[in-house]
């Protein structure tokens, strides 16, 4: 994970903010970045307004000065800029590790264009490498836990450093999907996964993205369309 890629595809994902813009925010580190370059530029003039995708987000563009909208005040976002988990060649994403990805991608579906900037380690050949965030609904949980293993898959409850559930800003649990070797199709096992009663949503994101920002460690970037 590459710290200089991460402020180099942050720093680059702000050139594409102009003065009136309505811009999303994404959660996790990478997008905290971008958030960090964005302060600065509204400091210089910059004249925007945003909406973000979790407390945290919010708290520090509110911090910095921008003007954090509500959401359901917003009939349409410009440009939401987010970080990925991972991400494939068909820029196919798997997010979550924050535990905000369903806000993420209400925001990234209300937006003219989601651009993702990521460092070079997120790029992976197949998504699923790594666990799968599934939202769940606290009522009922065992039973939809049980309704996922009997898929096949193993996982567990995402919890806190004092071994209490850990609980989504939405009031829900968390329960990360374990993979023996990532999914043929990852499209198919959304579907069968979003249709469990209980099942919020998953952590797949497809055919959100659009550019996606690659920093590199000697902190090039390389935008891919």
């Amino acid at each position: 994970m590459s710290e200089v890629g991460k402020m180099a595809a942050s720093e680059k994902a702000v050139d594409l903010i102009e003065s009136g813009m309505i811009v999303g925010l994404g959660s996790g580190t990478t997008a905290a970045k971008f958030i960090q370059f964005l302060i600065q530029k509204a400091k210089e003039g910059l004249r925007i307004q945003a909406v973000a995708s979790s407390r945290t987000s919010w708290e520090l563009a509110t911090r910095g000065g921008i003007e954090v909208l509500d959401i359901n005040s917003v009939p349409r976002i410009d440009l939401t800029v987010d970080g990925a988990d991972e991400i494939d060649s068909l820029k196919r994403m798997i997010k979550g590790g924050g535990g905000a990805h369903v806000r993420e991608k209400i925001l990234a579906s209300s937006s003219n264009e989601m651009v993702v900037i990521i460092d070079e380690s997120k790029r992976v050949r197949q998504i699923g490498t790594k666990k799968l965030p599934i939202e769940v609904l606290f009522f009922g949980s065992p039973a939809t836990r049980a309704k996922i293993e009997n898929l096949g898959y193993s996982g567990r409850w995402r919890l806190n450093a004092d071994e209490t559930f850990y609980v989504t800003e939405n009031g829900n649990l968390l329960f990360d999907l374990s993979f023996d070797r990532p999914p043929e199709v990852p499209e198919a096992l959304h579907d069968l996964l979003i249709h469990i009663p209980g099942v919020v949503d998953t952590g797949f994101f497809f055919n959100l993205a659009g550019r996606v920002i690659i920093g590199h460690e000697d902190g090039r970037v390389t935008v891919v369309s």
